[in-house]
């Protein structure tokens, strides 16, 4: 019998932190948020995620929901206002913008007690010992600068260029390829692109299936450092390179 393809990811924050993302991404001042800009970017991601039968947390569907219901308070026709009078009218994005600033304090913390971790864990009392024989190594590459957001936008951008319309292939009656199989196959098509591959030549068959697959599996490979994703400039071209060892 057939069945829906779906999965659960682990790999995003929060509604919080993809707005965060969005507003990093887009130069937006965190004072005066364009609704309208950063709904429509919103809802753009959530729609991609439902379109890969991703399991969209509850959390995302009610933070679109209040962007929506703000964005419509916005388009309202404001009163007028009498000057003697001290009528105030809130501005609709006040409670958003202070959630906001306040994930933004909670989140630079947390990545401070981060790196200062990484310090730590770096500190051993030992005898002195020479390390000449490594001075000459190169140095240990890192995951790049691509968060899963990124690889999102980028994957909504590839479908939308692609014509990858609705109805994609939603229902399966097997599974194609496990992600261990997978991973192995991006592996090695990585590996023999010494100047990088680009993302969107990973995404070959357009079915679910194999693009969920795909993600999940590039995620797992980016985990094990095995692989990472670089991109020069915001909205620029995504690619994905082997770690070296």
């Amino acid at each position: 019998m057939n069945q829906a393809y779906e999965v659960k990811l682990d790999k995003f924050e929060g509604p919080l932190d993809l707005l965060l993302h969005l507003i990093n991404q887009y130069e937006i001042d965190i004072y005066d948020i364009p609704v309208a800009v950063i709904t429509e970017q919103y809802m753009n991601y959530i729609h991609t995620m439902q379109r890969l039968e991703l399991n969209v947390a509850s959390e995302y569907l009610v933070m679109a929901a209040t962007l929506v219901a703000i964005k419509s308070e916005m388009l309202l026709p404001k009163p007028d206002i009498v000057e003697d009078t001290e009528e105030y009218m809130e501005d609709p994005r006040t409670e958003l913008m202070e959630r906001l600033i306040e994930y933004r304090k909670y989140k630079e913390a947390a990545e401070k007690l981060r790196e200062r971790e990484e310090d730590l864990n770096q500190v051993h009392t030992r005898p002195p010992s020479s390390f000449e024989e490594l001075l000459n190594e190169p140095p240990t590459l890192t995951r790049g600068n691509i968060s899963v957001y990124d690889m999102l936008h980028a994957l909504g951008k590839m479908m939308e260029r692609k014509k990858w319309k609705e109805p994609l292939e939603t229902r399966i009656s097997k599974a194609e390829i496990s992600i261990e199989k997978r991973m192995d196959e991006i592996f090695e098509q990585v590996s023999r692109a010494k100047e990088g591959l680009l993302f969107y030549e990973l995404f070959s068959v357009p079915s679910n299936s194999a693009i969920v697959v795909t993600f999940m599996a590039l995620l797992e490979l980016m985990k094990d450092n095995k692989v990472y994703c670089n991109q020069e400039k915001h909205f620029e071209a995504l690619y994905v390179y082997h770690m070296e060892e």
